[in-house]
């Protein structure tokens, strides 16, 4: 394929990067012009949505970069969410009269490398793609410079991100030197017996730098500090679209260019699975803070998510893009309730916090209800139907120990849940509440209704994109 032919390929990513360099001339031309600029940056990633759900497929640059329909899955909700995240932290940041039009250009450009990651064809813009979206989280967890907490997050995800990058280079040096190639598709018939112990340590590193990048345990160190410390729109932008732009790398990795030596991969994947699962249900426990408890949630849940990837077929990849897409949507409701939330002009992020909210909010308190039920796994919701995608996924494969302990670590995971519960409607309210901005209240009552009862009526068509996404790749 030629040039002009590899660039019509990656026509998201070469929009958003124009939009990006735009609109950064605007914000720095005109610092007023905030809104603009946010405005801007939200129909830019709206646009590439579009582009990336209507364009052509096909590989371009060398076999570097993959168009097809696990890319053009992940694109959708990486850029919705994206866009979810500029709209709720451009009113967030304003109130906290810490706002300025580089928060919107920084997560267009931690899209578009999030999109460069779910469309990686070899070692090379694997890396370029993380690297490009890691950037910009760095600089984004620390975005509020006057506030020691932020500065902190900032600068421990900094440091281990760059650990997590040496590991990721190593592992893809060893891969190069005994597979003969970066690209996925010419290191797939190297391992197509089963992968040399070479490959095989090459491949661990890499799924050890990837495994940082999901806050997969026991890669999970920066997660807490940062999700506590950093503003909590980062926070949710954080929690969702890069964590399926990175498990989606993942699925291409490990089936795209290790098919053959599933039998290999499969204990390490498992093994990080089933450790995540447990550091996030008991460390879970004994959290006051609640975006510390968001962060233990998320990595428990990519426990579960690697848990159906770990399947290493058609239906486990299709569950883990089920799984990933709701557990965004309830995280991101969370979330919203939280940023609605405050008090004498303060956010509420701890148990306390929340004492009694039924009686001072009982709206909020109707949401925060219903996307705990979810995150326990309850049924109907949302929640319950991406366990049990996945669970089905590993018991069709086998794997019924590691279903059956999942299973049992939910519900240990289901105690701070009901906990958050039982201090909303039980416990005497802590306060009055300030009022709640309209944006966020809708993000939260929207994502309350998704999980009950909108994800019944959704579901089925979530499931068959899910399934097409899962085809696109090359699953033995």
């Amino acid at each position: 394929m030629n040039l002009s032919g590899a660039f019509s390929l990656a026509l998201p990513e070469s929009f958003l990067a124009a939009a990006a360099l735009l609109l950064l001339l605007v914000g720095a031309y005109n610092k007023k012009a905030i809104g603009l600029v946010s405005l801007g940056s939200g129909a830019a990633l709206v646009v590439a949505a579009v582009l990336a759900a209507t364009g052509p497929a096909g590989t371009g640059f060398g076999g570097a970069y993959i168009a097809d329909s696990a890319a053009a899955f992940a694109k959708v909700f990486i850029y919705g969410f994206s866009a979810v995240a500029i709209l709720l932290g451009d009113r967030f940041l304003k109130r906290l009269d810490n706002h300025s039009f580089e928060f919107p250009v920084l997560i267009v450009l931690a899209a578009m490398g999030m999109g460069m990651m779910a469309s990686a064809g070899d070692l090379i813009s694997l890396y370029i793609g993380i690297e490009l979206h890691s950037l910009a989280l760095y600089v984004l967890a620390a975005y509020r410079r006057d506030d020691a907490r932020s500065s902190e997050a900032g600068l421990k995800y900094f440091v281990l991100g760059a650990l997590s990058s040496g590991l990721l280079l190593y592992g893809a040096s060893l891969i190069y030197g005994f597979a003969g190639s970066t690209r996925f598709d010419v290191i797939a018939p190297a391992v197509q017996a089963g992968a040399h112990s070479g490959v095989l340590f090459g491949l661990v590193f890499l799924l050890c730098g990837l495994a940082f990048k999901v806050s997969a345990a026991p890669f999970h160190m920066w997660t807490p500090d940062v999700y506590e410390g950093a503003p909590t729109p980062v926070v949710m932008f954080i929690t969702t679209a890069p964590k399926l732009a990175a498990m989606v790398l993942i699925a291409r990795v490990l089936v795209d260019a290790f098919g053959g030596a599933i039998e290999q991969w499969r204990q390490v994947v498992l093994a990080i699975a089933m450790i995540s699962v447990l550091v996030g249900a008991f460390a879970g426990l004994v959290q006051k803070n609640l975006k510390r408890l968001i962060a233990y949630s998320s990595i428990a849940n990519i426990g579960y998510a690697l848990i159906g990837l770990s399947a290493g077929n058609q239906q486990g990849v299709g569950s883990m893009l089920v799984f990933m897409v709701l557990y965004m949507v309830d995280v991101t409701g969370f979330l919203a309730c939280l940023m609605a939330l405050k008090r004498d002009g303060r956010p509420m992020e701890t148990l306390a916090d929340i004492s009694g909210l039924v009686r001072v909010r009982p709206g909020m308190a109707l949401v925060l209800t219903a996307l705990s039920f979810s995150f326990l796994g309850l049924p109907p919701f949302s929640g319950f139907w991406g366990k049990f995608f996945v669970f089905r996924a590993a018991l069709n494969a086998g794997l019924w120990p590691v279903a059956v302990a999942g299973l049992v670590l939910s519900v240990v995971a289901a105690f701070f849940y009901l906990r958050i519960i039982k201090v909303m409607w039980f416990d005497p309210p802590a306060g009055e509440v300030d009022a709640s901005p309209l944006e966020t209240k809708g993000v939260a009552y929207a994502a309350a209704l998704f999980s009950f009862p909108v994800v019944i009526v959704a579901l089925g068509a979530l499931d068959a994109a899910a399934k097409t996404a899962a085809a696109a790749l090359s699953l033995h």
